[in-house]
Order: C-alpha cells, then sequence, then structure tokens
C-alpha cells in the first residue's frame, strides 16, 4: 500500500500520541509499519473518524491542508458566510504557494474572522500551524508544535462530514478518505461537491 500512496507511508509508531485513540483501535493498528496500512485498518473496521485522523496527521503538512480544504468544499454550505469563503481561498492560496509567509499568516487572519466555527476555518488554521513561528510578526519565533497542522485539519474534515446533514457523515466519510488515497497517490483529491 505504502508503494502506491507515498504520501501515507509515514511511518506508524510516532503518529500514535498524536491521535488519541481508544483502546480497542489502538490495539488494531499493533504491528503496523505505516499509515496508510492503519487508514485501510481502521476504515476496513468501520472507525473512519479515526481513519481521517490518522490521514490528517499523515499527509504532508500542504497536502493535509489541501484535502481540508476538498472536504470543505465536498459539503458546500449554501450559507457559507463571507468570511468563510474567504478563510478557504486563503488556505487554499498557502497550499499554492506554501512557502511565503505572508500566505500562511493571512490564512490565519481569515480563520479569526469566522469565530472559528467551519471546516473552511480550520483548513486555514492548518496552514498557518504549518511551519514558521505562532507568535505575531516581529515577536520572537515560536515554531508551532509538528502535530497542529493534523490536529486542524482532522478537526476540519469532521465539521465538514457532519455539517447540514450529520446522517451522512459515514458515506462522507468514506469519500473524503477516498480522496486522501487520491492526494497521497498525487492527485488532487477532488471531491464532487454533493447536492442537498
Amino acid at each position: 500500500m505504502a508503494e502506491t500512496l507515498p504520501k501515507l507511508a509515514s511511518p506508524l509508531p510516532p503518529l500514535l500520541a498524536r491521535l488519541e485513540l481508544e483502546p480497542p483501535a489502538l490495539a488494531m493498528l499493533e504491528g503496523l509499519a505505516t499509515a496508510a496500512e492503519g487508514i485501510v485498518r481502521l476504515e476496513a473496521a468501520g472507525l473512519r473518524n479515526e481513519a481521517a485522523r490518522l490521514a490528517a496527521h499523515a499527509l504532508p503538512k500542504r497536502e493535509a491542508v489541501w484535502w481540508g480544504c476538498m472536504c470543505a468544499r465536498g459539503v458546500p454550505d449554501p450559507a457559507l458566510l463571507p468570511v468563510d469563503a474567504d478563510a478557504l481561498l486563503a488556505a487554499e492560496a498557502w497550499v499554492r504557494k506554501p512557502t511565503e509567509e505572508n500566505l500562511r499568516r493571512a490564512a490565519m487572519e481569515a480563520a479569526q474572522r469566522t469565530a472559528f466555527r467551519s471546516p473552511e476555518a480550520w483548513a486555514a488554521v492548518g496552514a498557518f500551524w504549518s511551519g514558521g513561528s505562532m507568535a505575531p510578526a516581529g515577536q520572537p519565533v515560536v515554531p508551532p508544535p509538528d502535530h497542529l497542522t493534523g490536529v486542524a485539519v482532522s478537526g476540519g474534515v469532521v465539521l465538514a462530514a457532519v455539517r447540514l446533514r450529520p446522517e451522512r457523515a459515514q458515506d462522507r466519510l468514506a469519500r473524503f478518505l477516498a480522496a486522501a488515497r487520491d492526494i497521497a497517490a498525487g492527485g488532487a483529491g477532488r471531491i464532487a461537491p454533493e447536492e442537498n
């Protein structure tokens, strides 16, 4: 699996502490070497939330943020506020140019205007937490802990899964995980927008 999904070939053991899995889910992952194998096993057991959390932490940060954006776009909200749409655009701009400091900070500024209530906001937070400094510009550098992008993205993915029609969450998570695998294989991970 890791050969066909190189961006999910991360070693699994270092990721486990970040996931805060319940003991039964954690036991299912014993002996597995890669995140890709763990995602397959969790999803096969019907633990799609846990599989999505693992994918968010295993994908490289840029790809994880893009995945969060694709999940948000896959479940459109007809009442989406302009500030949330702006946060999504800011996150996508950072993905396209991830080395630009101004774009990373702009993503966080856009997220802050949303009150952090949407999947779009959390994709933007994931971009901000991807590197650089969390301190205000001109202050001593405070690098974000390495796991924070995965935390933000996994939160956004769950919010997208339950948006408007929470009864669709498991089907949505299956679509989201397929998109994560596509991204891991080098694809764009686009998800056809769900019709209401």
